[in-house]
């Protein structure tokens, strides 16, 4: 029996990653629209016991950018599974799914935007921000063929997150010289990619500006002190079970973690 619904589609990823299982394919059609997948990640969200802790942005790139009409994506992170770290973390991935690690600036929200605000130029955006720190998403998903099957796919499943690891604060943040530090990152000691938050359109703060208008679009309140993960600065990296990641972020510091399987809940 095929699973059709919005609701149903969010239930088997749901109980996935409760069970720590994989899912050999797609539970149901693929969504044609971004609407459609965030309805199903919408959906989701209300099974799911945990707060909200904050939100990752990923790039959606040409040509798909056109075809949609936008260039970045959104997913929750729930506040289990957000940690801050001095030393070596635990990644956590669903070893028979799709997992990856990605060096990411992460902002924390100082200040709750007004409701009735749907708009913002990257100038209000970043009155919104508190603070700034260097980290790395874990991007994991039961289902092994997430990045293949289209940013739609992505979103339905909480934007492929599983995970993130908060590293040292950036203490002149405001000068917006941290987008254009060179940031790499290295699986098992071999550099995976390399690259500057400055790359992206509108760099870190255009991803802020992006979940603001998302999040109000869809009626869901960004509150004071939530995370935004604003990017993959160096690329998408899979990774596996036991290998090491480093993110360095230069004079700003580093970020390390030990990839592990993700258990069930």
């Amino acid at each position: 029996m095929t699973v059709s619904s919005p609701a149903a589609i969010a239930h088997a990823f749901v109980n996935a990653r409760r069970l720590a299982v994989a899912l050999p394919d797609y539970p149901g059609p693929i969504p044609q629209t971004l609407d459609e997948a965030y309805a199903i990640q919408d959906a989701a969200m209300h099974l799911v016991d945990a707060a909200v802790g904050g939100w990752k942005v990923g790039r959606i790139q040409p040509p798909l950018s056109d075809r949609y009409g936008v260039d970045r994506l959104a997913g929750p992170i729930f506040a289990p599974t957000i940690k801050i770290v001095d030393d070596q973390a635990e990644g956590l991935i669903f070893p028979q799914g799709f997992g990856a690690a990605e060096a990411e600036f992460l902002v924390r929200i100082g200040k709750t935007p007004d409701p009735a605000k749907s708009r913002y130029s990257l100038e209000e955006a970043a009155e919104h921000i508190g603070a700034v720190h260097i980290g790395l998403e874990i991007a994991s998903s039961p289902l092994g063929a997430i990045n293949d099957l289209g940013p739609a796919v992505t979103i339905s499943d909480f934007g492929n997150n599983n995970g993130l690891l908060i590293g040292a604060e950036i203490a002149d943040w405001r000068s917006l010289a941290f987008a254009d530090q060179q940031v790499s990152l290295a699986v098992d000691g071999a550099i995976a990619g390399a690259g500057r938050a400055a790359s992206f359109p509108d760099g870190p703060i255009g991803s802020v500006r992006f979940l603001l208008e998302n999040l109000a679009a869809r009626n869901i309140l960004l509150q004071s002190g939530a995370w935004i993960s604003t990017g993959a600065v160096t690329g998408v990296h899979k990774v596996s079970v036991g290998q090491h990641v480093v993110a360095d972020f230069g004079a700003l510091g580093s970020v390390r973690c030990r990839i592990e399987p993700q258990q069930p809940q």
